[in-house]
């Protein structure tokens, strides 16, 4: 029997030790991910921890993301019947945990009782399974859900049950074990065989194997010669055992496997349900504010495309009681989207909804927008500023360019960067050079850049120079002075009216 889940790649299984990223935790932290990850936990510890790792090692293939997309189609469709199967393979994974976690022997005896109370259990539980599958299988389109129940029905069907029934009975060795065996050097056994026991027990078998054995070689009333042992004879005992368990050790190790199989089984279909469940656990928060979601487009990565239709951020809007705004972009063909504007106008929300929405599209998930198409990209990097940490041996821009160094190292062809306030900790004119020549030298090896800033002197500059290929984005500022959180195209203001909220702040009135 060949089972296998296969819910996250078409062909082989999810690797829970995958090396994550060198720069997660400056994409955790820029991006504000611990908040869509305890939202996609919930309450469950596994599945966060699931849901981390795929969401930050994500995918470089759009058939592997579409292949997911419909798989999580199903799982919304069919909430309740992929709960109820993750909860199987949860409850199964405690029991189990719960009755077998002290069986530390790993003599034959000892591998063999084990292995066929798990695989008792183990039938109890496969045997929901196959209901399942029998009950909801037409309710699901997914080519992975679609192959999953076909399995399930094709390899669990009655008569693998009733083998395995059987298999257990004899297993149990309620009439004894019947063993043969050979005399090697110094009369030692070796050559060790467990036998099948036929209905009439093997004490029967073995008598016809005496008498007939005593006539063929004429010997007179032939017969079987035993022994018995106290049962307060330990030493006696352990005698019988080593005896014992070199005839039951194939069979020990062989259901050993089947039952490390059948484990192995449950566990990845519980891993690999637990990042639709979690995907589920944000639609629905999401859905309850109000909030779109969408299932993205990738296209590959010679393309550039980024196009989008009420963008947001989730994370901002899982932290408020309101609905949050999105933003509608055409950036196709652009190597570069500068950011500028007024302060406090939604460019640094804007920016992390695009690195949100970029790794939950590269990991199969939804997208928080209302429409999203990209390309995608080998790598994502975040280039944030850092408030004033005491701790630091050098100063604040040392730090960011150090930072930056790193990044360059690690960063490859087709790769996306995105840069919030970077290189502002110096005067406009030394921070738009230094600015000028990274991105530059970025966008010759091919990577992607979005931008947020205010240095006016390099936005103002790339975007003359570059009019062909970089969109340029700004913060709507209302006539009054108000911000309405939307970004409109525009080319690059020399102010981010600052004196707005200046007044609005420290002389109480109202911007505008």
């Amino acid at each position: 029997m060949n089972m296998k889940a296969f819910l996250l790649y078409r062909d082989r299984d999810f690797d829970p030790e995958e090396p994550l990223p060198a720069n997660q935790a400056a994409l955790i932290q820029d991006l504000e991910l611990t908040i869509l990850f305890d939202a996609m936990a919930g309450d469950d510890r596994f599945i966060r921890d699931i849901v981390a790792r795929i969401v930050l090692t994500g995918l470089r293939d759009a058939e592997t993301i579409l292949y997911r997309q419909a798989i999580l189609q199903d799982c919304l469709q069919n909430e309740p019947v992929v709960r109820g199967i993750y909860d199987l393979t949860t409850e199964f994974m405690e029991r189990r945990r719960r009755s077998f976690w002290n069986f530390i022997s790993r003599s034959p005896g000892s591998i063999l009782y084990n292995a066929v109370n798990l695989l008792q259990l183990s039938v109890e539980f496969l045997k929901r399974l196959r209901r399942i599958a029998d009950q909801h299988a037409g309710t699901f389109q997914s080519e992975a859900f679609t192959a999953l129940f076909s399995m399930l029905q094709r390899e669990l069907d009655d008569q693998y049950f009733a083998t395995i029934q059987d298999h257990l009975q004899r297993l149990k060795f309620r009439e004894g074990v019947l063993i043969s065996a050979n005399l090697g050097t110094g009369n030692k056994g070796t050559d060790y065989v467990l036998r099948k026991v036929n209905e009439r027990g093997w004490w029967q078998t073995l008598y016809r194997a005496g008498q007939d054995w005593a006539g063929r070689i004429g010997a007179q009333g032939g017969g079987v010669y035993t022994f018995h042992i106290h049962p307060r004879d330990e030493a006696g005992g352990r005698s019988l055992t080593e005896l014992r368990d070199p005839g039951i050790n194939l069979a020990a190790n062989a259901l050993g496997q089947s039952t490390d199989h059948i484990l192995g089984f449950f566990n990845l279909l519980r891993t690999e349900l637990a990042f639709y469940i979690g995907c589920s656990n944000l639609a629905n928060r999401l859905r309850r504010k109000g909030e779109p979601i969408c299932f993205p487009v990738p296209s590959s990565f010679e393309k550039r495309h980024f196009s989008c239709r009420g963008l947001y951020d989730p994370a901002l809007s899982l932290t408020l009681d309101r609905q949050v705004v999105g933003n509608d972009v055409d950036a196709d063909d652009k190597d570069a989207v500068i950011i500028t504007g007024a302060n406090q106008g939604g460019k640094s929300t804007f920016l992390r909804s695009v690195g949100q929405a970029q790794l939950m599209m590269q990991c199969g998930m939804f997208a928080p927008a209302e429409s999203f198409r990209a390309n995608l990209c080998d790598a994502l990097f975040t280039h944030y500023k850092r408030e004033e940490d005491p701790s630091m041996k050098s100063g604040k821009f040392d730090e960011e360019l150090s930072r930056m160094s790193e990044i360059a190292d690690a960063l490859t062809a087709n790769s996306t960067a995105l840069f919030n306030e970077s290189f502002a900790a110096t005067n406009d004119r030394e921070g738009s050079e230094i600015a000028r020549q990274i991105v530059a030298a970025l966008l010759e090896k091919r990577i992607k850049v979005f931008f947020v800033t205010h240095l006016y002197d390099f936005a103002h500059g790339l975007y003359e120079r570059r009019k062909a290929d970089t969109a340029s984005l700004r913060a709507e500022r209302e006539p009054d002075g108000r911000r309405s959180f939307k970004l409109i195209e525009g080319e690059p203001l020399q102010t981010s009216y600052g004196e707005d909220l200046y007044r609005e702040i420290f002389a109480g009135e109202p911007a505008g």
